[in-house]
C-alpha cells in the first residue's frame, strides 16, 4: 500500500510540474506496468483531478493550482496583514510554536521579531530568514528538500526531525477548507509534514483567508476536529461561521 501511495504521490507531482504525462514513460520510469498505471490515473480521474487522454493525461486546472510564494502574497494582501498580526498578538513570551510555511504565516513572521524568549520551528527558509536576526527568538528549521515555488522544506527528514519535539501552538496555512474534506494543501509532502505539524502541537490554529473555505485541494492534512480556533477575514459566511462553532472551533475575524 505504501509503495502504491509514494508512486501517486510522485506520479501528482510530476503532472504538477509537466502539465500532462504518458502512461508508457510512467510505466518505464517507476518500474511498474502500464496497466498500473492506469489504474493509477484511473484514481485521479476519479477524483476529478486530471484529465485522460490517447495514452496518457492532463492536468486539470482546478485543484490543482500551486502558485508560487511570490504570486501568494498578491492574493488578499491586506486580509493576511490582518491576520498575521492578531495571530502574532497571541504568542505569549516563553511559548514553543510552528509557523507553517505560507503567505499568512509569513505575516506572523514579520510582527514577532521584536519578542522575547519564544522558540519557532518552521518548515519556511523565507520564515527562518525573516526571524534570524531577532535576539529573543530561537529559531529551529525542520531541513528536508526544498521546495522552490514555496521556499518550504519537505520530505521524510523535515518530518523526523519535527518528530523530536513537543510545542505549545502551530499556526497552520492551507489551500482549502471544508467540511467534507477537512483541511488541504496542493502539495502531498506539504500534507505529510503539515499532519505531524497538528500532532506535536498542543494547540492547533489554522490561518488562511476566507477565500480558501468551501473548496479542497488535492492532498489531505486532517479533518477538523484537531483544530481548535481559525483566524480569518470578516467576509467568511454566516453560515461557515456557525458550522465551525457548533464543531467546537472558535473563530475570530479580522
Amino acid at each position: 500500500m505504501k509503495s502504491t501511495v509514494d508512486r501517486r504521490n510522485k506520479i501528482i507531482q510530476k503532472i504538477q510540474s509537466e502539465g500532462s504525462v504518458r502512461v508508457d514513460e510512467l510505466s518505464e520510469e517507476f518500474d511498474v506496468s502500464t496497466v498500473t498505471i492506469r489504474n493509477d490515473l484511473d484514481f485521479f480521474e476519479q477524483k476529478g483531478l486530471i484529465d485522460r487522454t490517447y495514452g496518457g493525461a492532463l492536468l486539470r486546472n482546478n485543484v490543482y493550482n500551486d502558485p508560487s510564494i511570490e504570486e501568494k502574497k498578491k492574493i488578499n494582501a491586506e486580509e493576511k496583514k490582518r491576520i498575521g498580526e492578531y495571530a502574532a498578538g497571541m504568542i505569549s513570551e516563553g511559548e514553543s510554536v510552528i509557523l507553517d510555511s505560507g503567505s499568512t504565516t509569513r505575516e506572523i513572521a514579520l510582527r514577532i521579531k521584536d519578542k522575547k524568549n519564544i522558540t519557532v520551528m518552521t518548515n519556511a527558509l523565507n520564515i527562518g530568514l525573516e526571524l534570524a536576526g531577532s535576539s529573543g527568538v530561537e529559531v529551529m528549521m525542520t531541513g528536508g528538500v526544498l521546495r522552490d515555488k514555496s521556499y518550504s522544506l519537505v520530505g521524510p527528514e523535515a518530518e523526523r526531525n519535527m518528530k523530536h519535539y513537543y510545542f505549545d501552538t502551530l499556526f497552520l496555512g492551507v489551500d482549502g477548507m471544508d467540511f467534507e474534506h477537512g483541511l488541504t494543501t496542493s502539495n502531498p509532502l506539504e500534507a505529510q509534514l503539515n499532519c505531524v505539524m497538528v500532532e506535536r502541537a498542543n494547540r492547533v490554529i489554522a490561518v488562511t483567508d476566507s477565500s480558501k473555505f468551501d473548496r479542497h485541494s488535492f492532498s489531505f492534512i486532517c479533518d477538523l476536529d484537531p483544530i481548535n480556533a481559525i483566524i480569518t477575514d470578516d467576509k467568511i459566511s454566516p453560515e461557515f461561521e456557525e458550522k465551525f462553532k457548533k464543531r467546537d472551533i472558535e473563530v475570530v475575524k479580522v
